[in-house]
């Protein structure tokens, strides 16, 4: 038995298969300690919210079976993370510790931290995150980071291929002791009161899950992804994103696998443009390390967003009387998750009709995606905000009607989360407040009593938006003040 003894640190990419640390850990002939440290103090002001911490306790559990069935273990401690990994390499006599990198701002920084801190007892090894390239290492011909992403898309396209994924190990040799772990359920991720039947109705969180997912996505959506992918009715979206995020499955596992998958270009093209917008969004988060917080384009500071409960409340249990921006929330709601076109509609809504500041809009997707990302949660907000790189101009208002009834047509959609609307024609499922009192009758729709009627109206509403564009203008426009 090799007497070298190496921790890989499971900081968030939780897969065997073309995993950098763990490869390279395995490549030293060290016999190798897994570690996951639950630390959610230390990625402050964005701890995992109460779905990302459901998901994340059935990726624990599934990392869990994998490399038992390997013949090893996974050891779990709680933080600080530091303390943590200095106490399993003094239990274990490792001497050396890898873990693959992470961008989000404060968990970045808490890891330079930690890597100054364990070079001092052990040799060290970071290697590269779950992106296709390294955030910085893309630049604009002036050596900045691009703003707009066809340039971005071009230069990543210029770069040399991603690398093929590597293959998991076939086995991992264990250290002669282990040491101790608590058990998974010690960290209570999962809700007390169980709200999550949908979530487990909907998804198989783990490195086989996300495999199986990818499969079905390949099986024949990726072909037809650029006419499907804004139709919530239809299953033209690869699902990927949670397993993305938890590192389940790697970007370029699924980049390769999307271009080995077809031989024209052209239909792989739609969805990694896609993979791409994510690396973008990676990019932006690293340069810009601000924007969860604050717009990227310094004007919108002077925005005059509304502070209003009562209007956020309806919107986040999906009661606006819209019936496209309800089954966006009531679909989150029930599975974690929502369909991007939806989630465009309804994050324009809260914006533009209800003038409710991004950053809430952000908060409670934070606390109820699966697929919380703060990479991609930011750069989604702030484009339908029109305060973030290549955004959308605020001035583009999505009619919440119109976008029902062009991408949910025959109200499958709509009648898959509103069931209180199910009887109604196709004419009306986007319009219900429209629909004759007769047709209502029929369909056993009270407004107001069996659904809601509209907060606001749309007109009234996109004047009231444009009105307040106006203000910003006239207000970042103005000179400051001598103090």
């Amino acid at each position: 038995m090799n007497n070298q003894i190496a921790i890989v640190w499971f900081a968030l990419d939780l897969r065997l298969g073309d995993n950098p640390a763990l490869r390279r850990a395995v490549e030293t002939g060290s016999a190798i300690v897994p570690v996951f440290v639950w630390a959610p103090e230390e990625e402050a002001p964005w701890p995992p919210g109460a779905a990302s911490r459901w998901w994340l306790h059935q990726s624990l559990s599934a990392l869990e079976a994998a490399l038992n069935k390997l013949g090893s273990r996974l050891i779990v401690r709680r933080g600080p993370a530091a303390e943590a990994l200095l106490r399993v390499a003094a239990e274990s006599g490792a001497k050396a510790i890898f873990w693959n990198r992470r961008y989000e701002p404060a968990v970045l920084a808490r890891d330079q931290k930690l890597e100054r801190c364990l070079r001092e007892h052990l040799d060290v090894a970071v290697c590269p995150g779950n992106v296709l390239f390294e955030p910085g290492a893309i630049r604009n011909s002036q050596g900045g980071p691009f703003q707009v992403f066809t340039p971005f898309w071009r230069a990543c396209l210029s770069q040399p291929e991603p690398e093929e994924p590597s293959k998991a190990p076939a086995q991992i040799e264990s250290p002669a002791e282990w040491p101790d772990s608590l058990a998974i359920s010690d960290l209570r991720l999962e809700p007390e009161i169980d709200w999550a039947t949908g979530f487990r109705e909907t998804w198989r969180p783990g490195e086989l899950g996300a495999g199986k997912q990818l499969e079905r996505f390949l099986a024949g959506a990726h072909e037809s992804y650029a006419a499907g992918r804004n139709r919530p009715d239809h299953p033209g979206t690869s699902r990927l994103s949670p397993h993305l995020h938890f590192g389940e499955i790697s970007a370029r596992q699924v980049w390769h696998g999307v271009r080995h998958a077809t031989t024209r270009s052209d239909e792989a093209e739609a969805y990694l443009r896609e993979l791409v917008w994510r690396e973008f969004a990676y990019h932006l988060l690293y340069q810009f390390p601000k924007t969860p917080r604050e717009p990227l384009r310094p004007e919108f500071r002077h925005f005059p967003w509304r502070r209003n409960a009562k209007a956020f409340e309806a919107w986040s249990r999906g009661k606006t009387g819209y019936p496209m921006v309800d089954a966006g929330m009531r679909e989150l709601w029930h599975t974690g998750w929502m369909h991007n076109r939806v989630r465009m509609i309804v994050a324009s809504f809260l914006v533009k009709h209800l003038l409710i500041p991004w950053q809430e809009g952000a908060a409670w997707f934070w606390d109820t995606l699966v697929d919380a990302d703060l990479a991609n949660n930011t750069m989604g907000w702030q484009w339908t905000a029109g305060c973030g790189a290549d955004a959308a101009p605020f001035f583009r208002i999505f009619n919440p009607i119109t976008q029902g009834e062009q991408f949910d047509p025959d109200g499958a959609y709509i009648r898959r989360w509103l069931p209180e609307l199910r009887a109604l024609p196709n004419t009306w499922i986007c319009k219900p407040w429209l629909a004759p009192p007769l047709v209502l009758a029929a369909a056993d729709v009270a407004l107001g009593e069996t659904y809601p009627r509209p907060i606001v109206e749309h007109d009234s509403a996109r004047r009231s938006a444009l009105a307040a564009l106006d203000v910003m203008k006239t207000s970042s426009e103005r000179p400051p003040k001598n103090k």
